[in-house]
């Protein structure tokens, strides 16, 4: 049997990439605290209609 690891807190993705893990994302941005429950599979979306990169912040 193979277990598959998840991937670490602090994962990084991009708008319209498919989520890697289920869990709580955040806009990687310095002025921004903005976060959303993203499952793992979906396509990671824009924030204000701009494509941002994803920061994964916890595990669903």
């Amino acid at each position: 049997m193979t277990f598959m690891s998840k991937p670490p807190i602090g994962t990084k993705t991009k708008t319209g990439e498919k989520c890697p893990e289920s869990g709580v994302w955040k806009v990687d941005d310095l002025y921004e605290y903005t976060t959303a429950p993203i499952a793992k599979g979906n396509i990671m979306p824009p924030y204000k209609g701009k494509a941002v990169t994803w920061v994964l912040k916890s595990y669903a």
